[in-house]
């Protein structure tokens, strides 16, 4: 869909991934599967992005960093709408971000719990030899 507004300044894809700090291929990739969408150039011959895509790359950037895999944002971007209403996808987000929080609360039990056990290997070892082997 193009959110293009007259006069509206079109940034080069090539321009775009320097600023952003992406490859090119990356933010093809995320054009192809769906997630961010760009438009022609006038002389027909390179992607361009508004101001409303360069945004929506960024908050695709947010919710990398989040760890939210391709198919959530797919999902986001279908919530989302061609109407283009947030409103319609914050929930969905919030939820996502819940599930995610749970899965790091868990991973954060496990590894908890391995530290654990490696301090209590840890002190197995050190008192079989007769000398403490770490510093913690």
């Amino acid at each position: 869909m193009d959110e293009r507004k007259e006069g509206e300044e079109i940034t080069p894809i090539g321009d775009l991934a320097i600023a952003l700090g992406l490859t090119t291929r990356t933010i093809r990739y995320w054009e192809e599967v769906g997630i961010v969408e760009s438009v022609q150039r006038s002389d027909g011959a390179t992607r361009g992005f508004t101001p409303y895509h360069v945004r929506r790359l960024k908050f695709i950037m947010k919710l990398k960093e989040l760890g939210l895999t391709i198919k959530e944002m797919q999902d986001l971007y279908a919530a989302y709408g061609e109407a283009k209403q947030t409103e319609r996808m914050v929930p969905r987000l919030v939820e996502i971000l819940d599930e995610h929080i749970d899965k790091i609360d868990e991973k954060m039990s496990k590894l908890a719990s391995l530290r654990k056990e490696i301090i209590s290997y840890q002190q197995q070892v050190g008192a079989k030899f007769g000398s403490k082997l770490s510093r913690r």
